[in-house]
């Protein structure tokens, strides 16, 4: 007998059908035909991705252009046995290949994440009897049973519910429970609208099932997320990315130049040719910036030290740059946005209308205008299945999250509601007849409570005007409330008879009630609409509940929403066209996630995504900046993500945004110091030799300067603390160079004024008289000089450097000039040391002079700022 195909579209089907199409029954398969179909679908589970060797792993880290330009630069050095500096060069080598072999596999372990989500045992009928199974043994066309506080083993087509309700925001972002019933429903129902589904690895919060397994493993919904987490490629970030080039035509540009000298000056210039060569080696390396990875490294290092005190955890150190570089922001509404806790927001009486204040599940609140509500409070405590416990000062519920926020409303009105009154019967709440009711006795006797669907209770109750309380209703909806109907009556006997509640009940109200917006998240959304961030909602919930926390939160067009139903009859260029004005998608899919954040990059934004739930994890991994909630995500979610905020607090990804622009201007400042510094050492030797001049300053001065100021002066800078206005500048641009065209022309200012500094006071020496050793000792400080005023003029990219603050500096500022002075000291002036660098003492006169020129360097630059910021605020 051949084994059944899988089916498409169970949701569709009536349960009837899909056990024909499974050719199962009832009474469950037999353990003979469980183990023939197990062979061939294999077991409940998501298959193991084969990951690299960690040997392979390691030696990939060194396959990187910048890599080899260090490599090669450590080689040269080597030749020049200069161990110290070979040692440092290597040393940067290693410690970036260490980084990246620790952060490698992030897939992999975000489908771990995900794998454990299954349910390891299922109760199941097999044969007629019930057993119990583990999860990894269920097979296509088994029969499961479930009770409230279970986890769903497979994705199960319902046969039979009770009272049945799911919690399902792990998949689809909506924050309260689903209702569930057998009957089928349309084929083109977005999944969180197929009520005749119960999906793998969500949790059922009331009620009982009979569900047929119709996908286990990678087949299921959860599995089905986990391949597209599989299939998709993490992007680069912007600064990794330009690096990469970077270095590519860094490398190319050194070689070339290298190459081209070495011919002039041995076969135009006639000079020895090994003379030369050593002459060229020393060019290179001073060329080469091989402390700007290492410094880099540092000050991402750095930045992800201040992101862990604003509770934001970096998993990999290039990503913090993304993150101050997004322009756009996609969140999930449920628990990120919002708090993920109902609350009683509103009550509409016959007396009037009503506003109730608190947070979370505490009771504790007010009613506002005062009035009575108790006996519409004690209905909702009494007609309720949940718990509230209170730990450590934190109330939290147990049972249905709905149920839970009725409790918390009946104690802000009135205290212990359920002291006085003991449950004698109860209806429990069906999909069929919407509503539950209830039979309490107390002192004032017997009653019965009744909630549920307002277009059910208020035909049940006498004396109404429907119609009036339908559009009260329907408006408490528009404010992206769920509205429950409460009505009571006197009750003799011990039993509830559902024929005498379909009328004849007295309408205590209805209660609106809402998951609300974080007031910290309302005040982050306005700091990123000031600092040019454009937010975006994208949820598995409800259009009208998406629209109305839209505009509590303070989105930028909250009235225009967009369905998972719409995005799929758009193709990618639509989409492309309608994601840059539209900020609300509702009833969205993790392939719809997906979409939207590849449109988003389409456009040349950058994009960070934040999320909670396994549906998040494929977008999390394809935005720019993935940003997972600490407390409430899912393991899938946080290691798909590159961030993790410890306090899942929307507020905390705006400082997020804050350190990672300051982590990126500091970058950009140790940029913009070590190529001008590089590009001028370099120069000063190539002039030289292009004009056949003695060498203003040797090859073994210049790996000395290279060694005291390349790492450490950028060292000080790492450190450097925001700059006022960060927030208030528009997120650059996806594809902004690297090198823009300001900071070529520094390069080019700096390098020449450096060029001019150096001969030009190797030139007075030599003029005064001085030994040729004693002018390159001064042609060595006044490169050491300059690069300290340089670090000064740096500090202060977007404004004035000539402030007090600017001229304060850090404490590592000072401490790094310190060191470098007293080293540059200790070279020109003890025997030891001049011994090894060829140095002699420099007079008092001449080092103030040297010292002079250092201040006019800094005065030069300055105005060329002052003039170039002048120019882009007239623009």
């Amino acid at each position: 007998m051949p084994l059944p195909t899988p089916l498409a579209m169970p949701h569709s089907l009536p349960a009837e059908a899909c056990l024909a199409a499974l050719q199962a029954g009832p009474e469950g398969l037999s353990h003979d035909e469980a183990d023939r179909r197990r062979a061939q679908h294999g077991p409940n589970r998501l298959p193991e991705i084969r990951a690299r060797g960690p040997v392979l792993r390691f030696v990939l880290q060194f396959h990187n252009v910048l890599i080899y330009v260090l490599l090669a630069s450590a080689v040269v050095t080597g030749a020049l046995q200069h161990w110290v500096d070979t040692g440092v060069i290597l040393a940067v080598v290693l410690a970036n290949a260490v980084i990246g072999f620790l952060q490698e596999g992030r897939a992999e372990t975000a489908m771990s994440a995900i794998r454990k989500m299954l349910a390891p045992r299922a109760a199941v009928l097999r044969g007629g009897a019930r057993v119990t199974v583990d999860g990894a043994d269920l097979v296509p066309g088994d029969i499961v049973l479930l009770e409230a506080g279970d986890k769903v083993p497979a994705d199960l087509r319902i046969l039979e519910a009770r009272g049945l309700a799911a919690q399902e925001a792990i998949l689809t972002g909506e924050s309260v429970p689903v209702e569930k019933a057998p009957g089928p429903v349309g084929a083109d129902a977005a999944l969180g609208d197929r009520r005749s589904m119960l999906w793998s690895g969500t949790l059922l919060t009331q009620g009982t099932a009979r569900g047929l397994v119709v996908a286990t493993g990678s087949r299921t919904e959860i599995g089905r997320i986990g391949g597209l987490l599989a299939s998709v490629d993490s992007l680069t970030t912007p600064l990794v990315a330009q690096m990469d080039r970077f270095a590519r035509w860094l490398s190319f540009l050194i070689l070339l130049s290298s190459g081209l000298l070495l011919a002039y000056g041995h076969f135009v210039d006639r000079r020895d040719f090994s003379e030369m060569f050593m002459a060229v080696i020393g060019i290179a390396v001073a060329a080469i910036p091989e402390g700007l990875p290492a410094v880099m490294t540092i000050t991402l290092a750095i930045g992800v030290q201040a992101m862990a005190r604003r509770h934001a955890i970096v998993r990999r150190l290039p990503a913090i740059e993304a993150i101050g570089s997004v322009s756009v922001i996609c969140t999930d509404k449920t628990g990120t946005l919002t708090r993920n806790e109902m609350v009683v927001a509103a009550a509409e009486t016959p007396a009037g209308s009503f506003a109730i204040s608190g947070a979370g599940y505490a009771p504790e609140g007010a009613v506002t205008p005062a009035g009575d509500l108790s006996r519409l409070a004690r209905a909702a405590a009494l007609c309720n299945d949940a718990g509230l416990i209170c730990r450590d000062g934190v109330w939290t519920v147990e049972g249905d999250p709905m149920e839970g926020a009725l409790l918390a409303f009946a104690g802000k009105v009135i205290p212990d509601p359920r002291a006085t009154a003991r449950r004698l019967d109860a209806i429990p709440f069906d999909s069929r007849h919407r509503f539950m009711a209830v039979l309490t006795e107390s002192a004032e006797g017997r009653m019965v409570h009744v909630k549920g669907a307002p277009e059910r209770v208020l035909r049940m109750c006498a004396g109404l005007d429907i119609q009036h309380w339908h559009q009260r209703a329907e408006a408490m909806a528009a404010q992206g409330l769920r509205v429950l109907a409460l009505a009571e009556r006197v009750k003799a006997g011990k039993w509830i008879d559902p024929a005498h509640l379909e009328d004849g009940l007295r309408f205590l109200g209805l209660i609106g009630l809402i998951d609300p917006p974080r007031p910290e998240a309302i005040a982050a959304v306005a700091e990123c609409r000031a600092a040019g961030i454009r937010v975006k909602m994208i949820t598995g919930d409800h259009a009208g509940t998406a629209r109305a926390i839209a505009a509590r939160i303070g989105l930028e067009n909250p009235d225009r929403v967009l369905t998972g139903a719409d995005l799929d009859r758009l193709d990618d260029a639509q989409l492309a066209l309608e994601v840059a004005t539209v900020d609300v998608f509702a009833r969205t899919s993790p392939e719809h996630k997906l979409r939207l954040v590849t449109a988003l990059q389409a456009n040349g934004l950058s994009v960070a995504m934040t999320g909670d739930g396994v549906n998040d994890a494929p977008a999390l991994k394809r935005a720019d900046a993935g940003i997972a909630m600490g407390l409430k995500g899912s393991e899938a979610a946080k290691e798909a993500a590159v961030l993790v905020l410890a306090d899942d607090n929307f507020a905390s990804i705006a400082a997020a945004v804050r350190e990672g622009r300051t982590v990126y201007d500091n970058l950009k400042k140790v940029i913009s110091f070590e190529l001008p510094t590089s590009a001028g050492e370099a120069l000063t030797v190539v002039l030289a030799l292009l004009a056949g001049l003695a060498l203003p300053i040797t090859a073994v001065q210049i790996l000395w300067v290279n060694l005291i100021t390349g790492v450490t002066l950028g060292i000080a800078l790492a450190f450097e603390p925001t700059e006022a206005g960060t927030m208030a500048r528009p997120p650059r641009p996806r594809s902004a160079p690297i090198l823009s065209a300001a900071l070529v022309w520094h390069v080019v200012l700096v390098a020449a004024l450096f060029l001019a500094a150096v001969f030009g006071i190797f030139t007075y020496a030599i003029g005064q008289g001085h030994p040729l050793a004693l002018a390159q000792t001064m042609a060595m400080n006044m490169m050491v000089v300059l690069e300290i005023f340089h670090l000064f003029f740096i500090r202060s990219l977007h404004s004035t450097s000539l402030t007090w603050a600017a001229a304060r500096g850090t404490r590592v500022v000072w401490a790094v000039v310190a060191a470098m002075t007293a080293a540059q000291l200790a070279v020109t002036y003890l025997p030891p040391l001049q011994a090894i660098l060829g140095t002699r003492p420099v007079p008092l006169t001449d080092g103030l002079l040297i010292l002079a020129i250092g201040v006019a360097f800094f005065v030069i630059v300055e105005i060329e700022k002052q003039i170039r910021l002048g120019l882009k605020g007239a623009s």
